[in-house]
């Protein structure tokens, strides 16, 4: 497997907004949601995005205050945390203003349960830094519950799955494999998540290596696929 960074339809529909939102006009809010059900490689985008631009990333755990959260948020920007909340939220807006940045925060579920992510929307007002939250794929739905910071949105992202043109795009960048277009079919069946995609591909490189086969139909796919029976069907196919 080719080790390189897949740049899917999620991966350049996120790079599109982070670049709006940094060019936005100082009055234009500037606060995203991502969202999308696990497996579709958000983590994965925001570490490649993370590792191209400097920003502030944190990720939100179970349980997270708003005093934990600042300090984190603050530890980001190489400010030493205060005790109290307050003075953290005082160090990251001066820290901000001085140089701004845009502020990641992964995993918004759990803040939402807390009622924590508020606080962002006051960093944000204070500030006018980008800030964008990461969720899974109901984070919407929750986010409704706070009107206020809904209306800062200025736009939604959401992390689809893929399709067979997506999958058909993802295999030319991560394998030497070839797959016929009833064997690309077939694996659009079998999972529209990169996560799975990516160990179902890892699997039938190694047995497409050991079986000396380079390029795959469905006949073949089914049978490296289903390990009851590949034998035999590899048999057939030779």
């Amino acid at each position: 497997m080719k080790k390189t960074f897949i740049k899917t339809k999620n991966v350049k529909r996120f790079v599109s907004l982070m670049d709006e939102l940094q060019k936005l006009p100082p009055n234009i809010p500037k606060l995203a949601l991502v969202y999308g059900d696990q497996g579709l490689g958000k983590s994965q985008t925001i570490q490649w995005w993370a590792d191209k631009n400097n920003f502030v990333y944190v990720r939100a755990t179970q349980g997270m205050t708003v005093k934990w959260l600042l300090s984190e948020i603050a530890e980001e920007l190489g400010e030493e945390p205060y005790w109290h909340a307050q003075d953290n939220f005082e160090v990251i807006e001066k820290s901000l203003r001085l140089n701004p940045k845009v502020i990641v925060v992964d995993e918004i579920d759990y803040l939402i349960e807390k009622h924590t992510v508020e606080t962002l929307r006051d960093l944000h007002d204070r500030t006018a830094c980008p800030i964008v939250l990461v969720g899974m794929g109901a984070a919407d739905k929750k986010l409704a519950r706070y009107p206020h910071l809904v209306d800062r949105l200025y736009k939604t992202l959401k992390f689809e799955q893929f399709n067979q043109d997506d999958i058909t795009d993802i295999l030319q960048q991560i394998t030497d494999l070839e797959f016929t277009p009833d064997a690309i079919t077939y694996l659009a069946t079998r999972t529209n998540q990169f996560r799975q995609l990516v160990k179902l591909i890892n699997k039938i490189e190694k047995l497409s290596e050991t079986n000396k086969i380079q390029k795959i139909d469905e006949y073949t796919l089914k049978g490296l696929l289903n390990e009851r029976t590949s034998i035999k069907a590899l048999q057939k196919v030779g």
